[in-house]
């Protein structure tokens, strides 16, 4: 083997180690990026300890029947196949409820845009005799053009508050009213079922940590 050869081999051998060397980092970059990007799925104790309570077995609930915002049919089918959060409180509320509304704007608007995809954002009325369908569109819309507003009679919204353990009541104001009710966040997974809850209050880092953490414990 000539000089020429022996250098030529070594340059060859310097280009692959360097190649190997870069291809090595790629990957390991990769695998940060991937892993940084992956929600951390957070043990029983920690997701409780951020005010997220999920069920060891979720909970299916009986059909119903109710109206969304655009005064068309919305049942059980219409929470099957995508996760759903879901508010119980009316549109006359003075501070809970927007806040909280507010609260799942700023956490739809977070999420990643194939996450984002598959959640829904649902306000079920707790007052369906001045919740109307267009009054709630006019409510939801206004924290944001997808989230869905829910409302019908007063038997089914009790019925279906009921099974996911939302408790409610009218109160007397002289002439007026206005409703107490539990401010949960429930949650509902692809299948339909009930899945668990969230606790106020609400703050967007924990929210997001804890429900990104929920989705991927499911997944597996």
């Amino acid at each position: 083997m000539t000089e020429h050869d022996t250098k030529a081999q070594t340059r060859r051998g310097i280009r692959l180690t360097v190649t190997a060397c870069l291809v090595f980092m790629v990957i390991l970059l990769i695998l940060l990026v991937n892993r940084l990007n992956t929600p951390r799925v957070m043990s029983a104790d920690e997701l409780r300890l951020n005010g997220a309570m999920v069920f060891d077995t979720p909970r299916r609930f009986d059909d119903f029947t109710l109206r969304n915002h655009k005064n068309e049919p919305f049942t059980r089918e219409n929470l099957i196949g995508q996760w759903s959060l879901v508010f119980f409180g009316f549109t006359h509320c003075p501070d809970i409820c927007p806040t909280t509304m507010a609260e799942l704007g700023r956490l739809y608007k977070s999420l990643p845009a194939e996450i984002a995809a598959n959640t829904q954002i649902l306000l079920v009325s707790l007052d369906p005799a001045r919740d109307t369908p267009e009054a709630l569109a006019q409510y939801v819309g206004y924290f944001d053009a997808s989230f869905t507003g829910v409302t019908g009679d007063f038997l089914s919204l009790r019925r279906f508050a009921n099974q996911v353990n939302v408790a409610f009541s009218k109160v007397t104001l002289g002439d007026d009213y206005t409703i107490d009710h539990s401010s949960n966040l429930v949650l509902i997974n692809p299948r339909g079922d009930y899945h668990g809850f969230f606790k106020p209050p609400f703050e967007l880092a924990k929210l997001k940590a804890t429900y990104s953490s929920v989705r991927q414990s499911f997944a597996h």
